[in-house]
């Protein structure tokens, strides 16, 4: 058996190194370590409660929506506010623009590039995948880029700037939408729906949001040559690959549900396990930090009664990423998780039929685009530029309170304690802290540790593509591992 270290990971937001025990040609065992500690968690200590706002933000660059979101819902809680309709239609409105834009700019600038590397050479799909997907000359990125950019005037638009936008409060959004600019995010939206359907999908978003089975997903693929449109590249390349078998982790998910809507969420909250979707229980969270970089000698906690110490005396650690568990259960999160949590159909299948793996990831990913884009088109509709964008409310000068939202990556939720108008403690679980977490005290690795166990490994490989296919599946957001 042999040992080799991966990373650091190009294409990949923050530090990421993963060792593989290699026996035979493939990997026996992994342990994921994220490498940089940032320490947000205490930085806040002592802070005003909304200063949250400020801070939180800048755990990252390309979800700091997501992490406004989560804290404005949070200090919501706290001071018992309720948004207002068009409060909540705007706040869904921009975190549905970063989630998107996320989920885009995965697929296209982190993920397919690996199948335009030397190693695929021999491929009869190599060529055309290589001028398609080849990182920072492919023709994908030429098409691509500019309606991400235009895209992203609806963040403009609504919330001033991004990252770090300061429009998302508590009790709604304060930039309120006049009658005219209603027209212009049509616009902004319709431009980007056209890009998905001409270019990612080569048809209409509802065509693909109604797909129910493997079977129908076959059929559709087979309508068309395998090289015109982007998402029938990415079902070429798996059935020639066979991705559908890298990558399967434990088969067990979860969801805190997302985008607010009459009362109803667009995506239900919930859990995964044993076949069957159940209710989520919070109480259930706790991180386990045997295995992580940080005081040692507690048995895990709920997030709430979390702590943050860094510490480098403990000898079993190996990451400074937590081992967040649900129930002392692995659980993955992401669009995948979702999906199935929210009943969908195709996910409902591919899961039963091949479990979570890069495949099934990559289509629940491109089917929530296909999904919540049209749904962007009716929160615009639904906004009365006349009505309330903000309510307002005192903050309580103690209590706790929690905000649990989905991000692209998955499940991201907030903890904060107030005690005499100050933050005595706040605690965040990533989604990348979910999917990338070391071993917990039962010694039970991680969900991506999990997938990497049985991935092939070339003769010669220093950095196994397969890795980087299974790797990459997660879409991981390491910034927001360690924050």
């Amino acid at each position: 058996m042999s040992r080799i270290l991966v990373g650091p990971f190009n294409r990949v937001e923050g530090d990421l190194e993963v060792t593989l025990d290699i026996d035979g040609n493939q990997v026996r065992s992994a342990r994921v370590n994220s490498p940089l500690y940032r320490g947000f968690e205490q930085i806040m200590l002592g802070h005003d409660p909304m200063d949250a706002l400020v801070y939180t933000p800048r755990i990252c660059g390309i979800c700091s929506v997501s992490q406004s979101v989560a804290c404005a819902q949070a200090l919501a809680n706290l001071m018992q506010l309720e948004m207002p309709e068009n409060g909540q239609h705007c706040t869904n409105l921009v975190l549905a623009n970063e989630n998107m834009t996320d989920l885009l700019t995965h697929f296209y600038l982190f993920f397919m590039p690996d199948f335009a590397r030397p190693v695929y050479a021999g491929e009869d799909w190599f060529e055309k995948v290589e001028q398609r997907f080849k990182a920072t000359k492919g023709d994908a990125g030429r098409v691509m880029l500019p309606a991400r950019a235009e895209f992203l005037h609806l963040m403009g638009l609504l919330a001033g700037k991004w990252p770090h936008t300061l429009s998302l409060q508590p009790g709604g959004t304060t930039k309120p939408v006049e009658p005219q600019e209603r027209i212009r995010l049509l616009t902004i939206i319709a431009a980007f729906r056209r890009f998905l359907e001409t270019e990612l999908f080569g048809d209409d978003l509802n065509v693909i949001a109604s797909l129910k089975t493997v079977v129908e997903l076959e059929q559709w693929r087979q309508q068309k040559p395998w090289y015109s449109s982007d998402f029938r590249t990415f079902l070429h390349l798996n059935e020639s690959l066979e991705l559908h078998k890298l990558g399967r982790a434990s088969d067990q998910f979860l969801s805190y549900g997302t985008y607010p809507q009459g009362g109803q969420r667009v995506f239900k909250s919930g859990i995964y396990m044993g076949g069957e979707r159940l209710p989520l229980n919070s109480a259930d969270i706790t991180e386990d930090v045997s295995h992580t970089w940080m005081e040692n000698g507690d048995p895990p906690r709920h997030p709430s009664q979390g702590k943050t110490i860094p510490s480098l005396e403990n000898k079993e650690g190996y990451s400074w990423c937590k081992s967040p568990r649900l129930n002392h259960q692995v659980v993955e999160v992401g669009a995948l998780a979702r999906q199935l949590i929210n009943g969908h159909p195709l996910a409902q299948d591919l899961v039963t039929q091949q479990g979570g793996n890069v495949h099934s990831r990559i289509v629940a990913r491109l089917l929530e685009l296909a999904i919540i884009v049209p749904q962007m088109q009716e929160w615009v509709k639904a906004i009365d530029p006349k009505a309330p964008f903000c309510n307002n409310a005192e903050l309580p000068n103690s209590g706790s309170a929690f905000g649990m939202i989905e991000a692209a990556r998955g499940s991201l939720g907030h903890w904060l304690e107030v005690k005499k108008g100050k933050i005595h403690n706040y605690q965040i679980i990533a989604p990348t802290t979910w999917n990338f977490s070391p071993r917990d005290q039962q010694a039970v690795p991680g969900a991506l540790e999990q997938a990497l166990e049985g991935t092939p490994v070339r003769e010669g490989e220093s950095e196994p593509v397969a890795v980087q296919h299974v790797v990459r599946s997660f879409d991981p957001c390491m910034a927001c591992t360690v924050h």
